[in-house]
């Protein structure tokens, strides 16, 4: 044990050498296809370090690893400006629930653990209305206004990104890119698809909707349209759960013309 706080003071002493946000890097925080570190955003002070003491005397590989967790590491780094509380792993560090004052941004907190999702694309979309109203309650300017300023501009930003986390998982499509991106892959809404079929059937429901001579044509064509989105999220579903990232990045380049096609008729409306 005392080999593990030497080891443990000699790397906080080194990681609050510096004053100004340093680069913290780790084998475990480097993704695999955009191998880019996890920085800490925020002064390291002493204080700021809970020396863990539940750890065996003879493991000083799990003190490794704890400091390359980016989720151990952001938990033990993060404490309430107000109270000093720091958040066990499973709090979500929007709002302290010690003393329940709104908490800066936390990058590290994604959409999904915001609505207390996991990271799948099949979600219940009443639950996350639910969630959302509870948060907005929460961040409510007219809540918040007799806090300070500093407390009403996290709230605000904490506000914004709700919103934004709210109106991305609640889409099929959008929701199917973020996981993706949450995979360190990124695929680009505005690229050109060089699939046959796929461009034939675009062109063909373009004409479709040209000839259509009244609204009830157009709501045919628009269920049709509908239900291919349909089918081609399932299809997403299936090859995310399965880790098919090629059959992904299509059915994401399909919904996405869907979705194009969709707005067309919207407007013809």
């Amino acid at each position: 044990m005392k080999t593990i706080k030497v080891l443990w003071r000699q790397s906080s002493a080194l990681l609050c050498r510096n004053i100004r946000p340093i680069p913290f890097v780790c084998a475990n925080s480097l993704h695999s296809s955009t191998k880019s570190p996890f920085f800490v955003s925020h002064t390291l002070l002493p204080e700021d370090i809970n020396f863990p003491t539940n750890l065996p005397h003879n493991a000083p590989n799990q003190l490794f690893q704890l400091f390359c967790s980016e989720s151990s590491l952001n938990t033990m780094l993060r404490r309430c400006w107000n109270c000093k509380i720091s958040p066990t792993s499973s709090e979500l560090f929007l709002v302290c629930n010690s003393c329940q004052c709104i908490q800066p941004v936390d990058p590290s907190v994604d959409y999904f653990r915001i609505f207390g999702l996991e990271r799948k694309y099949d979600i219940e979309g009443s639950s996350l209305e639910r969630v959302y109203k509870d948060w907005q309650k929460k961040l409510h300017p007219d809540l918040v206004h007799t806090k300070s300023e500093s407390e009403r501009e996290y709230a605000a930003e904490q506000s914004a990104r709700v919103v934004d986390a709210y109106s991305t998982l609640k889409n099929s499509l959008s929701r199917a890119m973020y996981l993706m991106k949450l995979q360190g892959v990124h695929v680009d809404e505005e690229q050109t698809v060089s699939d046959p079929e796929l461009l034939a059937e675009v062109m063909e429901i373009r004409e479709s909707v040209e000839e259509a001579s009244n609204s009830q044509a157009l709501k045919l064509i628009q269920a049709e349209v509908q239900e291919k989105m349909k089918q081609w999220s399932e299809i997403f579903a299936k090859a995310f759960r399965v880790q098919d990232t090629e059959e992904a990045v299509r059915a994401i380049h399909r919904m996405t013309y869907y979705k194009r096609a969709n707005e067309e008729i919207v407007k013809r409306l």
